[in-house]
Formats: C-alpha cells, structure tokens, sequence
C-alpha cells in the first residue's frame, strides 16, 4: 500500500482488509491535508442550555464537496499506486462519496466511474458531474447498485472504492475525530451518524487511540435501523427497505466496520423522523449551519431523550450540508 500498514485476519480469514492503526490514521491526515479543508468546530450557548451539557460541532458541512466523505476517498485514492489508478476508480454511492471519489479522482488526474441511485437528490447528481464523474444510474437498491458497478467495472476495468468497507476509506474518515479530539481534549462522548459505518468506525478508532476515555456514540434513523439491530444481535444484519430523510444512511455495515464498531463503539441508538426534521431545524435556525439530515441524526437522538448528557461534554459531528433547497423536509 505503500505506507507501513497494520494487516489482520477479519473473522479468522486472511484478507486484503486491515484495522487501521493510529500511524496509519495520522498518515492519512498528512496525505490529505493539502486537499481538504480542517473544518471548525463551533458551539452554541443556546443549545448547550436547552439540553443542560457543553455541545462542541465538528462542522464538516464546511469540508470539500460538502461532507466528510472526501477525506476517505482523497486517501484512498492517493494512496493507489500508478498501477492500480490507471484505468481510473469506481465506485456506487447515493451521493457523498460519489462526490468525494469523482473530486479525489480528478485531483489525481483519473477518471471516476459513479453509479448512483435514480433517486439520487438533484444537488448531488449534479455536483458529480461537475467534478467530473462519469455517471450511470441504477434502481434504489443495494443489488442494484452492485450489479450496474461490475458491469462498470468490467467495461472499464477501473480500480473499485467502496464507499466505507475500505481501511484507507476508514482511516481517512477517522482524521475527522482526529482533528476533533485534538481541539477539544477530554470529551466525554463523541457522537457520529452511522450508515455503512465508515465514519463511525473511523471516529470509534481515533478516540480508543487518543482519548480512551471517550464514549463513542452512533446514532441511527429508526426506520433504516440495521446498524442498530446488528450492534444488539452481534451480527451484520441486512437493510431494511424503511424510508427516511436522512438519504445518506440507507445502508448496511460491513463485516470491517462492524468488527471496529464492536470493539470500540460503546452504543448506537436510534431517533424517529421527525425528531430528524426537527434537529435540522434546530440547526439551521439556532445556529446558522446549513446541514443535511444525515448530519442532523445525532442532534435528534439528544432531542428525542435516547442519550443522558447532562452536565456532559458532548462533540458532535455533523456530517454534511449537501440539501436539495427546493425539497427542504419540513417542506413536505
């Protein structure tokens, strides 16, 4: 891979999969640094108020391509060598990490081959075409996605990215939690959006690394609970076919992601829909951000009552800002 990185069996099988190690998590934040923005985090007396704790928001609705999702696919794609690059990347995604891949491929210089949902928001179609990305659409479902991306594959034979079952994608996306730790030291929980767990496993890595006493939190939509079934049952439980506003969680861990979660995570709890809706309000009302829904999960888990944090310091992330502005949910 380049890097010195810290190889291991997943499940008892050798694999080309790796937990990433803290050298490799600060690796990734050299590598990336000159392409990605360090992203503020800011708080707000008024929130810390109505939920009676210190809030700190890692704002990565300010990061390139509008989400964390550039920080993996930037080191995932830098990390390639010229072999591997050549016939370009490739990869499925509902819309961040098409994004962050198609951006990460142009900074390289290579193509970037993105299936995207047909339902995909508007805003994220059209971000990946200007970064570049050579799109082709499929139906609303992980098959779906997966058998229009070997056809891909096969007809480019471009290298594949997987939006979060990758340790390069995870040790990027744990340079978020880095920095984070960095600026606020001794948190007491760290709370991040769980989808196919790449950010969350990434946040769970960072903080067992460099603040071990931290609890790492996941937070998960109701309706689209798999994450939250597995981390209960200890086995990955498949995707539900649920309907949420949070678009960017609509999937499923990964046998690498939930290995970390597993070990590092100490709970992952779940909010309903309008609670989401609500705590994007909230967010955009009281403290000017601009985020999407996915981002606002972990903020409604607190409204909803699901997570003590009285008299807590609590870092959230908020994982992006890309919203469709002419389908705002509280619109509908």
């Amino acid at each position: 891979m380049g890097d010195q990185m810290n190889s291991v069996a997943i499940d008892g099988h050798p694999k080309e999969k790796w937990i990433p190690a803290l050298k490799d998590i600060q690796v990734a934040h050299y590598r990336i640094e000159e392409h990605v923005h360090r992203t503020p985090v800011l708080t707000s007396r008024t929130l810390d108020s109505m939920f009676d704790c210190q809030l700190s928001f890692k704002c990565e609705n300010f990061q390139r391509i509008g989400a964390f999702k550039i920080r993996g696919a930037m080191n995932a794609v830098l990390s390639l060598t010229d072999e591997e690059a050549e016939e370009g990347v490739a990869t499925h995604s509902s819309g961040n990490h098409a994004q962050a891949l198609a951006l990460a491929a142009k900074t390289r210089g290579i193509p970037a081959y993105i299936v995207m949902p047909e339902n995909s928001p508007k805003v994220k179609v059209e971000a990946v075409k200007g970064y570049g990305g050579r799109i082709t659409f499929c139906e609303p479902t992980l098959e779906a996605r997966e058998r229009a991306l070997k056809k891909v594959q096969e007809r480019t034979g471009a290298h594949f990215v997987h939006p979060y079952d990758d340790p390069r994608v995870i040790a990027g996306q744990a340079t978020v939690a880095l920095e984070l730790i960095d600026d606020v030291p001794y948190l007491d929980i760290i709370m991040a959006p769980v989808g196919g767990g790449g950010l969350l496993s990434g946040t769970s890595l960072s903080a067992a690394y460099l603040s071990p006493k931290t609890k790492v939190i996941g937070a998960e939509p109701e309706s689209v609970n798999d994450a939250f079934r597995s981390f209960r049952t200890g086995m990955v439980q498949p995707p539900t076919n649920g309907e949420t506003v949070a678009d960017g969680l609509r999937t499923a861990l990964s046998e690498l992601t939930f290995s970390i979660i597993r070990e590092h995570v100490e709970d992952i709890i779940t909010t309903k829909e309008g609670n989401i809706i609500a705590a994007m309000r909230l967010i955009w009302e009281r403290m000017k951000l601009v985020v999407e829904p996915s981002a606002a999960v972990t903020l409604a888990c607190i409204l909803e009552g699901g997570l003590d944090v009285t008299g807590k310091r609590v870092g959230i992330i908020l994982s992006g800002g890309n919203v469709d502005l002419d389908r705002l949910p509280w619109m509908r």
